[in-house]
């Protein structure tokens, strides 16, 4: 039956449900006429009605449809020219998604041609195809924002307390270990909110969630694109991770994750990719967003037949244009005022401060963000490069922003590994990296600290394998990053060699002490507290599979780690000498002849900075200095020995306060349940002045004044701390 079509409005933007009907409004500058399609089911070929839109207001094209109600299915055909070589590549025998889309009902099917233009021809993208793909074609589904949210607020934990677990969101469940009724989905992240709640975790970042495609290439192949930077739908949550009970369940199913998760205290963040679409270069599909308006959403070359690539994807959305920048602002908004989300990491985030392709830490849409309320207080993370020459832009984003430290994971895993040299840097990294972020008024909080993300080995990884394995990608092992500081320890891959097995548990429980009393935001990927492995492939993107999930039997074999790992968390949150927010001065700001923090060499002198050799490094965190502690905190002095020699070192205790005596908390090189305390208070004081560091080990010792005053006499005399003879530690 015809429905009843009256104006409507042009704003907002997709398709909105109100009293009576639904109000739909598309963009387009260059189009000739647009009309509504109408659907029944999802695959239908032929819409149930065709609704021509005569009204356009600033560029909009906007109509109001009676009768229309909540999970109607839509879609879009633009008319235009077909002038490939002009930019204009309109084709009304594309069915075209909505880029305001709410949620849509599933994949383009292969098989099906979705381009614009006539694959066989010699003309390539200039021919035209004439053939409908509608059949094959997923459809917008219209979606009311009704849900019991039950008094859900945004959490806003501070920086400080921020703990970071970034994972892909069906491969937290997907395996067939993981156990859970709904594997892969957003309600299987529920049935592991007890886990992650009790490793200590205070937000988790998932991989991309927006609706996104699969490139042709990888499908011929038998893969796709898994991690799923390859956005269709900037606002439409992925309907491959619902459990499809109804179409667009995936909406209501997204925010029962969030409110969840929000329910046990932590935050979702969410890898977003603005910076390109899924449509590729002049050869990829039209889907949306090139069949809708190619010149205003795409940054295109001077011959506009050609698109600018600063992503390496094939095309770079324009945030010139005022309409791109737009939808970006309102899906950014979208998914903190509807779906509840309290921070976004931004890919490629680079592209997003282009202006007439030029970076600039005051680009417009820096200065949206930074004005637009609704925005303020949410979590801003840049991955600050994207894919061309001289992208690198870590510590130049604006000051509300913090950035992925690729300097911190690179430099900790050449320090680790043992090479030579690094202890400038070291300092540089472990105090909040204030040669990236001091210089404008920033804070360590700036730097977002990891040493893997999804993007590489994993930490597994990362201590077994010195080459990348990536042949199940079916690259001939070409793609992937080649240089990656990883060591093997003595084997290529898994290994029954306890002695090597050994050693490498030992570096990773090295990694993660560095990680979590490293001023910043630490960030671990999900798995690298269990030994999770990818067998060796540092570009898993492709692999929808057991590569890419997350094991679970592997934490029952791991518990030992797990624990580690939930007992260093705790540590880092208990102590705010590894969470300050001001750079360290590294002067005596309170007179008391201790720097806030102090730096030694293995003879207690002042390191050799310029050191040519492998690390040795310690450093001492005065707690008198410390901003935000409470008096018991700082009566607490904090040191850290770092021994990334391949030989065992005495290392001289350097003198606190009158009174003081040394308890050691960690020595990686013990072994489990002696290595890291949980009680404090019942660590045994050291009776000596000296430590022995085991060969590649971290340790930390404690230095406060005891509560027993007996302790105090018997170890003290004259006001001074007497140390004994140390007996030999286990190397």
């Amino acid at each position: 039956m015809e429905k009843r079509v009256r104006n409507g409005s042009f704003s907002p933007q997709g398709a909105t449900p109100a009293d009576g009907g639904v109000n739909f409004a598309l963009f387009s500058r260059y189009a000739e006429g647009v009309d509504l399609l109408l659907f029944e089911h999802p695959l239908d070929a032929t819409p149930a009605e065709i609704i021509q839109i005569n009204n356009r207001t600033r560029f909009v094209w906007h109509c109001f449809v009676e009768g229309l109600a909540p999970g109607q299915l839509y879609a879009y055909r633009v008319r235009g020219p077909y002038q490939p070589q002009n930019g204009l590549r309109f084709n009304p025998n594309r069915l075209l998604i909505d880029p305001y889309a709410r949620a849509i009902t599933g994949k383009f099917v292969p098989g099906v041609c979705h381009l614009g233009y006539d694959p066989a021809s010699p003309l390539a993208d200039l021919s035209f195809n004439q053939l409908a793909n509608a059949g094959g074609a997923p459809k917008c589904i219209v979606i009311d924002n009704r849900f019991d949210w039950e008094g859900d607020v945004p959490l806003r934990i501070p920086p400080e307390e921020t703990v970071i677990y970034e994972v892909h969101l069906k491969g937290l469940t997907a395996h067939v270990t993981s156990g859970v009724q709904h594997p892969g989905t957003y309600l299987g992240v529920i049935e592991k909110i007890p886990y992650l709640k009790s490793l200590g975790i205070t937000a988790v970042e998932f991989l991309p969630v927006h609706h996104c495609h699969s490139e042709d290439l990888l499908l011929n192949k038998g893969l796709t694109n898994y991690w799923g930077y390859n956005t269709l739908g900037f606002f439409a949550p992925d309907s491959r991770f619902s459990t499809g009970s109804y179409p667009g369940c995936q909406v209501q199913e997204f925010k029962q994750m969030v409110k969840a998760l929000h329910k046990a205290g932590m935050e979702i963040i969410l890898d977003v990719v603005y910076n390109h679409t899924c449509e590729g270069d002049e050869r990829g599909p039209t889907l949306s967003f090139r069949g809708i308006d190619n010149i205003t959403y795409y940054r295109l070359q001077a011959d506009k037949r050609y698109y600018t690539d600063f992503s390496g994807c094939g095309n770079t959305l324009n945030f010139d244009e005022f309409q791109v920048v737009k939808m970006v602002m309102d899906s950014l908004r979208y998914w903190v005022q509807e779906m509840h989300v309290d921070g976004f990491r931004f890919d490629l985030a680079t592209v997003l401060g282009r202006e007439k392709d030029i970076f600039s830490r005051e680009a417009g849409f820096f200065k949206a963000i930074h004005q637009d309320p609704v925005l303020a207080g949410v979590k801003l993370i840049a991955e600050p490069w994207d894919a061309s020459p001289g992208s690198y832009q870590l510590g130049n984003f604006p000051t509300d922003w913090s950035e992925w430290n690729g300097a911190y994971r690179d430099c900790v895993r050449k320090f680790v590994k043992g090479v030579p040299g690094m202890l400038p840097e070291m300092g540089d990294r472990l105090t909040g990296s204030s040669d990236l972020f001091a210089d404008d008024g920033r804070t360590p909080f700036g730097s977002i600290n990891f040493i893997t993300c999804h993007d590489g080995f994993t930490l597994n990884d990362l201590v077994s394998y010195e080459q990348k394995h990536n042949q199940a990608n079916l690259e001939n092992n070409k793609d992937g990053a080649s240089n990656n500081n990883s060591f093997n320890c003595g084997q290529e891959g898994e290994t029954a060699d306890p002695l090597i097995n050994e050693l490498r548990k030992k570096n990773i429980k090295n990694f993660f002490a560095l990680l979590l009393i490293s001023q910043g935001i630490p960030m671990i990927l999900g798995g690298d507290e269990f030994l999770r492995t990818q067998r060796g492939n540092n570009n898993a993107y492709c692999q929808d599979n057991e590569i890419s999930y997350l094991d679970w039997s592997l934490a029952d074999i791991n518990q030992d780690l797990i624990d580690y790992v939930r007992k260093m968390i705790a540590f880092r949150k208990r102590h705010p000498h590894f969470y300050q927010e001001r750079f360290f001065a590294g002067r005596d700001l309170d007179l008391d002849a201790m720097k806030d923090i102090n730096w030694y060499s293995e003879t207690l002198g002042p390191p050799d900075w310029l050191s040519p050799e492998k690390g040795f490094l310690a450093f001492l965190i005065h707690g008198n200095e410390l901003t935000g502690a409470t008096a018991r905190e700082k009566e607490c002095d904090i040191l850290v020995i770092l021994n990334a020699l391949e030989s065992s070192k005495y290392f001289n205790l350097p003198r606190t306060r009158p009174g003081a005596i040394y308890s050691r908390i960690l020595d990686t090189a013990l072994p489990y349940g002696q290595d890291l305390l949980a009680d404090e208070d019942a660590a045994p004081p050291l009776p000596g002045r000296f430590y022995k560091v085991a060969a590649q080990s971290v340790v930390i010792l404690i230095s406060k004044v005891p509560v027993n005053k007996n302790t105090v006499k018997k170890l003290t005399q004259g006001g001074r701390t007497i140390c004994l003879p140390l007996p030999a530690e286990k190397s």
